[in-house]
């Protein structure tokens, strides 16, 4: 099978969810706690897809199912990495206190305390230790997670960043997901010329007029500089999108002529996505 399945487990509290979001980023369909007598439903549907949907299948599932996993997946001839993760047993008493969330064992009274549980998982997890890599999380930030995981699941280290460049109004407030916020207010206004006023940026008299000006041309040969420089960052840092919104006074003209630039300009090195918000497109 050339689709990609992977399975996250390992003792609770261990970042479990944390990983599912990191995978999640990376493009995969995650599915938390699958009963396994599901799974090899799962592996048909995703042997028979075709819309590219199942390519990449990510599963968490309770360290005290994986027998019945693998037994599965053994019996069905279908290789699957796993991301084994523990912790420190200071570190796993500490996350359910601070949370304040039940262990698994002790909902269903397989263990009365929370040193016990832990006790329980950790043989399982050892015994998996022996083949798969385990990852301890007890003092790891995000960031290394996330690194440590394209490691073992030999992602790509040269993906394209994803931006979103989207033109808005200042009279109708600030895009509320934007990670950069452009001021293009002072450029000068095709709104005070008569054949231009009722036009857009998308209008090629309207988005002309803008970039022909020597205000846009000075303020482009600062902008581009800049925005390089933090894509380039967003990239070192393994961020896979970036909103930058765009912003003249209505919405109109101005914002919407740079947003056009801007995505023409980026999309051939990077993935673009480009919307006006005040025309609704």
């Amino acid at each position: 099978m050339a689709k990609e399945l992977v399975l996250v487990s390992g003792i609770s509290g261990a970042g479990k969810t944390s990983v599912s979001n990191i995978l999640e980023d990376l493009g995969f369909l995650c599915i938390d706690q699958l009963p396994a007598p599901l799974l090899k439903d799962l592996i048909d549907l995703i042997e028979k897809d075709e819309s590219f949907k199942y390519d990449k299948v990510a599963i968490t599932v309770y360290i005290d199912d994986l027998d019945n996993y693998f037994k599965i997946l053994d019996n069905l001839q279908i290789r699957a990495k796993l991301l084994l993760l523990d912790a420190e047993e200071e570190t796993i008493l500490n996350r359910y206190k601070f949370t304040r969330r039940l262990h698994p064992l002790l909902l269903t009274n397989r263990a009365n305390t929370l040193e016990e549980a832990y006790d329980l998982e950790k043989e399982i997890l050892d015994r998996y230790a022996e083949k798969f890599e385990v990852i301890d999380t007890t003092h790891m930030a995000t960031y290394d997670l996330k690194k440590t995981i394209e490691d073992i699941l030999m992602i790509d280290d040269h993906y394209r960043l994803t931006i979103s460049f989207l033109s808005f109004g200042y009279k109708n407030g600030l895009p509320q997901d934007a990670d950069l916020v452009i001021d293009t207010r002072f450029l000068d206004n095709p709104f005070y010329d008569e054949d231009l006023k009722y036009l857009n940026g998308n209008d090629q008299a309207v988005y002309d007029y803008v970039l022909s000006k020597d205000k846009t041309k000075a303020f482009l040969k600062v902008l581009l500089p800049y925005l390089d420089h933090v894509f380039m960052t967003y990239i070192n840092d393994r961020k896979r999108h970036l909103t930058v919104a765009i912003g003249c006074t209505g919405g109109q003209h101005r914002s919407v002529s740079i947003t056009n630039f801007l995505y023409d300009h980026y999309k051939k090195d990077h993935t673009c996505l480009k919307a006006h918000r005040e025309l609704n497109v």
